[in-house]
């Protein structure tokens, strides 16, 4: 006896072929994976180079800014960091405005790595830009901004 609220095959066939959110998350579990391997030798991974590049501005940002930033809740933000903040990379400080609210800053540790890896992100984003020319990088970065 058949279910009648029952997923055809044919319909589990579409999904995969057709549906933008399978697509992005295949595609970006295989790039982490790929920039993950680059990074290996440094000793980071692609999360923590996308986080430790996101603390790399003019004055500290608070911990909010670079969660909205990196698209994480405030919890895996903080699950996030402390690896980093163990290999003193970066520092969580209290912000003299409001001393409820914390600063990130990179440390001269995390400027090392980062400048250790940034010639590294520049080589692989060169191979898969170069890879998916056909396909017009710049235009695939702009239609993920727009669902960003």
């Amino acid at each position: 006896m058949s279910t009648p609220n029952q997923v055809t095959f044919e319909t589990t066939l579409h999904v995969r072929d057709h549906c933008l959110c399978l697509a992005a998350q295949r595609a970006a579990r295989a790039l982490a994976r790929r920039f993950d391997e680059a990074f290996r030798p440094i000793g980071i991974t692609s999360g923590q180079f996308s986080l430790l590049m996101s603390l790399n501005r003019p004055t500290p940002p608070p911990l909010g800014a670079v969660a909205s930033l990196l698209a994480m809740d405030r919890t895996t933000l903080t699950a996030n960091l402390k690896p980093l903040q163990r290999r003193g990379l970066l520092t969580l400080d209290v912000d003299p405005k409001d001393r409820r609210g914390r600063l990130l800053r990179l440390t001269d540790a995390g400027r090392a790595v980062l400048a250790e890896a940034t010639p590294i992100w520049k080589s692989e984003h060169a191979a898969i830009d170069a890879e998916i020319a056909e396909f017009d990088p710049q235009a695939l970065r702009k239609g993920l901004g727009a669902l960003a």
